[in-house]
């Protein structure tokens, strides 16, 4: 625990006021967004900065030609630091019981400069692994010159004070009965779609993937003839110049893309929908060769019902007939119901595509029916599907097949 003194001390709601050491730590850890206050010429200054803490220090990072930088050198800076997770809106009957709820951490005491080389190039360091563990070994180090134009202050934590509101609405008795909604609007901050740099070919990296669900993680998956690894904008160029085939494009319910830009937009939507759940995105890459040859998806995984859709499946045309298709889905359904506990694994096909149904009855599957009009094509007319299951009591079976056709399939070139 850490000791009240006069300035940590709450003057109203102590009810909301705790000095515990890890909740402190826990807040400064996981948020983002931090305050600087000190005074300048007998002036109030705040300003927004990025923080880490090591141990028992707040390290702040800011330039060496900033006033509260500059201020520090000799005998410290007397600072306040604020650093607030907000986790909700609450709307009550009355506008006086409209708040919110949140965590945060106060902090007050003298912030020397860091001068020393490796402790500068230390938190630096820790820094870059807040925004993503292991992006210090995937990013360049700083320069001499770049550490000479960055200054860290550091602020041991003594003083200091976490204070929080949870729960629901705290209206009056008086007004219960009033005629007006009252409740709590959870927020969360919420990683969006990583957006490449111009020029940026290196994929996304593995912690700027927002994961929920194993369900949903595309995990690399590693045959003899093909691997699948999570598709990427990067490997919009890769794609256009594989699928680049009417052959290829004849039943896709999208136009064919006209260049390598049509792709990345393609690719970006297939993100967005892993994003909010709705598929997992492969590209699938010849294991020989190296080169991207197509892209494959789970589609609607639902885990409460053990089931997933396998679709979104391209292969550009010189690797028909090889070993690809067949061990990428020997992959997936391996991923499904040996990894993930499906139940049931489904396909869906134009009624037109006969190519594509006996690909499908090929793997061991059962044709169920057909679903009439839930498909839109390009031109905008709606595509009857044919409809294919497999249960996890026939996978075994399916298995030894696939296997045995991998034994004498075609490899890629």
């Amino acid at each position: 625990m850490y000791a009240p003194t006069p300035r940590t001390t709450a003057s109203r709601s102590r009810d909301r006021m705790s000095y515990d050491r890890d909740a402190a730590h826990a807040v400064l850890d996981e948020a983002y967004d931090c305050a600087l206050a000190f005074n300048v010429d007998g002036e109030p200054r705040v300003l927004p900065t990025l923080h880490v803490r090591i141990g028992e220090t707040l390290y702040l990072h800011g330039s060496t030609g900033s006033r509260p930088l500059l201020a520090a050198r000799g005998d410290g800076l007397p600072v306040c630091v604020a650093v607030t997770l907000l986790d909700a809106l609450v709307y009550g009957r009355s506008q006086f019981h409209h708040s919110a709820n949140y965590r945060s951490v106060v902090a007050h005491g003298t912030a020397r400069l860091v001068t020393g080389t490796d402790e500068k190039a230390r938190v630096l360091t820790a820094l870059v692994e807040k925004v993503g563990r292991g992006r210090s070994a995937e990013s360049r180090p700083p320069t001499r010159r770049e550490l000479a134009e960055t200054a860290v202050l550091a602020l041991p934590l003594r003083e200091v004070s976490v204070r929080s509101r949870t729960g629901g609405v705290r209206d009056d008795a008086a007004d219960l009965d009033l005629p007006y909604w009252a409740g709590v609007l959870p927020l969360r901050l919420t990683a969006g779609l990583p957006e490449p740099a111009a020029g940026v070919t290196a994929p996304v990296p593995a912690y700027l993937r927002t994961v929920a669900s194993p369900w949903l993680e595309p995990v690399v998956l590693r045959g003899e003839h093909v691997v699948l690894e999570p598709l990427d904008p990067a490997h919009a160029e890769e794609l256009f110049a594989a699928l680049d085939d009417p052959e290829v494009w004849r039943h896709v319910g999208s136009p064919r893309p006209g260049g390598a830009a049509d792709v990345a937009a393609q690719v970006r939507s297939a993100l967005d929908a892993h994003r909010r759940g709705l598929r997992v995105p492969w590209v699938q890459r010849c294991a020989v060769t190296g080169a991207v040859v197509g892209t494959t998806s789970y589609y609607q995984p639902d885990e409460d019902l053990r089931t997933v859709e396998i679709g979104y499946t391209q292969l550009g045309r010189p690797w028909w007939r090889t070993g690809i298709n067949t061990e990428a889905k020997l992959l997936l359904l391996g991923r499904a119901f040996d990894e993930l506990g499906a139940v049931r694994v489904t396909w869906q096909t134009s009624t037109l595509n006969e190519r594509s149904q006996r690909a499908i009855e090929r793997l061991g599957a059962t044709r169920e029916g057909t679903v009439r009009s839930n498909r839109r094509r390009a031109d905008g007319t709606w595509r009857e599907s044919a409809l294919y299951s497999m249960l996890a009591s026939e996978w075994p079976n399916a298995q030894v097949s696939l296997r045995e056709r991998l034994l004498s399939a075609v490899p890629a070139a």
